[in-house]
């Protein structure tokens, strides 16, 4: 019966615009209409990283919750840990409606919101009056669209929630934002990294706790600037890779009116091109450095393939769209069988199997 339900809630949305369809579940979500389906991980699909313990490896990725409105819903759901924003300093409004698009035959999205949120302040209050519940939140810090100074904002994040974020994520890679790709490059990328885990380390010395910073990036680099990219993190002591952001190619889609909409494609559509430079930036950066897959990942096997491409966590969100909340269970539920197929004990030991193959795969 409450699969029926979804399921009807599901094609319920979809009659709805994309933009509306979003903020209609996040209400279902903060009035408690959607139940949680949390259960207890198989625990083999535990996964420790930093001072963190991840009860599984499944999360939301940043833009679904930008404003730190449901994230304890998010977990009751299921996932192992959400991330919430892209916040900004201030609050901005984003572009102007329509920004989002679905494309059904596609299995895919484009959004062009622009970083649209309500702020540090009132992120800061959302986050405030869960502190004594429990599960790993994430905070992603981006840069206003009029910032005289984007790294004096990558900053400002890091010291407006050191003491109570999970793990920060640097993102520099929304393609709806203009410039904001360009601190991809080396010697911008090198500027932005200093200053945010000098204010990181400040803030560790204030607090006790080293706040795991990630930095997130785009599908689209060519393998040099990758590489610049993997060389600056390994030597600024970033502590992650999330990879990666929406592409701006629009390769392979179905010639609809919405395939031609500007903005970041995700969803079914970015997998094969976001596993290539997970495959790569894994090679690039060795065993050791924590790397999150995220793009396209819709099913069972699409996050298993990230994990043997080089994956230690995982993130999704389009693919919700399409399929609602039962596939969070049903990859969970898949990830344990392989584990069970494959003789394995943790992700861990399947994780890097295929990273060789898909590091050759053409982008």
């Amino acid at each position: 019966m409450l699969r029926l339900l979804e399921q009807a809630a599901l094609k319920g949305l979809q009659c709805l615009d994309a933009e509306t369809a979003h903020q209609a579940t996040i209400k279902a979500l903060k009035s408690g209409l959607m139940p949680g389906r949390m259960k207890a991980s198989d625990p083999r699909l535990a996964v420790k990283l930093w001072d963190l313990r991840f009860p599984n490896p499944l999360g939301m990725a940043a833009g679904f919750d930008k404003n730190g409105e449901v994230p304890d819903a998010l977990l009751r759901l299921g996932f192992g840990y959400t991330e919430v924003g892209s916040v900004t300093p201030k609050p901005q409004p984003g572009n102007p409606r329509p920004r989002v698009f679905r494309l059904p035959e596609d299995q895919g999205v484009i959004n062009r919101y622009g970083f649209n949120n309500e702020g540090h302040e009132a992120l800061r209050r959302r986050l405030d009056a869960r502190r004594t519940l429990s599960g790993i939140v994430g905070i992603n810090v981006g840069a206003n669209k009029d910032a005289t100074d984007r790294i004096a904002d990558y900053v400002a994040g890091i010291f407006a929630f050191a003491d109570i974020a999970s793990y920060f994520t640097v993102n520099i890679s929304s393609p709806n934002t203009p410039g904001l790709r360009d601190l991809q490059a080396r010697s911008a990328l090198a500027e932005l990294l200093t200053g945010v885990i000098s204010a990181r380390d400040e803030c560790t010395e204030k607090l006790g706790r080293r706040v795991p910073v990630l930095l997130k990036i785009a599908p689209d680099v060519a393998d040099d600037d990758l590489s610049d990219i993997v060389e600056e993190v390994l030597a600024k002591s970033v502590d992650g890779l999330i990879v990666s952001n929406t592409t701006i190619s629009r390769e392979g889609l179905k010639p609809t009116g919405s395939a031609k909409e500007t903005g970041g494609l995700s969803g079914r559509p970015l997998f094969r091109k976001s596993t290539i430079v997970l495959a790569r930036a894994r090679k690039l950066a060795g065993p050791d450095l924590p790397i999150v897959g995220v793009g396209g990942i819709d099913s069972a096997e699409t996050a298993w393939t990230k994990v043997t491409a080089g994956a230690d966590l995982l993130q999704l969100y389009s693919s919700l769209v399409f399929k609602g909340p039962a596939l969070i269970n049903e990859i969970l539920t898949g990830l344990a069988a392989r584990l069970d197929e494959h003789g394995l004990s943790s992700l861990r030991e399947a994780r890097d199997a295929n990273v060789e193959a898909w590091a050759a795969e053409e982008a």
